[in-house]
């Protein structure tokens, strides 16, 4: 089963996945799509705040992220990271639970990214928001570095990030039934 959507202009079909007997999502996958990643890029960046940096979560955003920062002509970006990497000078750390992920995770920061973020404006861009803990454990690590969250953004806004009005987003993601029909 497939869910057809046209986003940036961009036709894409969306299989269909089970994420519990009575949820299921369509996969929205940027990873080596690079007309998708150029087209939702360039439409993201059209909606933007005014902004110092961004930040997206590891690591379905990366790609987008980049992508945003190329066109716009920044030379910086953060990540939040899964794990932390041995160059890092120290690191934030909140825990998050997404709805693509069966476990608990973590999300860490570089200090050294801190120091930068500091009193900076930092839009947080990601490719789909569902649940918002990944958005929210993400906007912790910016406050932690005592960054000022100038936006939230996203591809899709999939099942109740519909309804928020503090997230900017290209279109909606439905939920669906196990029979691939929309839930209201």
């Amino acid at each position: 089963m497939y869910h057809t959507m046209t986003i940036a202009g961009v036709q894409r079909d969306l299989p269909i996945c089970k994420v519990s007997d009575d949820l299921y999502i369509g996969a929205f996958v940027i990873f080596g799509d690079v007309e998708l990643t150029v087209k939702t890029a360039e439409a993201l960046l059209k909606k933007a705040p005014e902004y110092d940096y961004m930040i997206s979560a590891e690591a379905k955003g990366i790609p987008l992220i980049y992508e945003m920062a190329r066109q716009s002509g920044q030379n910086k970006y953060f990540l939040a990271r899964k794990a932390p990497k041995l160059y890092m000078s120290g690191v934030f750390d909140v825990k998050v639970n997404s709805i693509t992920t069966a476990k608990e995770q973590h999300l860490y920061l570089d200090k050294a990214d801190a120091e930068l973020m500091r009193g900076k404006r930092i839009l947080i861009v990601d490719d789909v928001i569902s649940t918002g803990e990944s958005l929210a454990a993400v906007e912790k690590l910016v406050e932690e570095a005592g960054g000022i969250i100038a936006g939230r953004m996203a591809i899709l806004a999939e099942g109740d990030a519909q309804n928020r009005d503090d997230i900017i987003y290209l279109e909606k993601l439905p939920v669906f039934h196990a029979d691939g029909t929309i839930k209201e």
